[in-house]
């Protein structure tokens, strides 16, 4: 079956727009996740996480 070229070329512009799009979302994904990471990472280190009682000794202080 013999297509006409202008639907061929319509067709071919079409995949090549979905496929541009597609690595649009996936380096705009990974970008994100990048910074997610890098994020959680920057917050974790000066604060301790969860609600567990640090290892470290700290001096008793006296209820009011």
């Amino acid at each position: 079956m013999l297509m006409h070229p202008d639907l061929m070329l319509d067709l071919v512009n079409d995949r090549h727009r979905e496929l541009i799009a597609e690595s649009d979302r996936e380096r705009l994904l990974s970008m994100a996740r990048l910074a997610r990471r890098a994020r959680k990472a920057r917050t974790a280190r000066g604060r301790p996480a969860g609600t567990l009682s640090s290892c470290e000794p700290s001096a008793v202080v006296p209820a009011r």
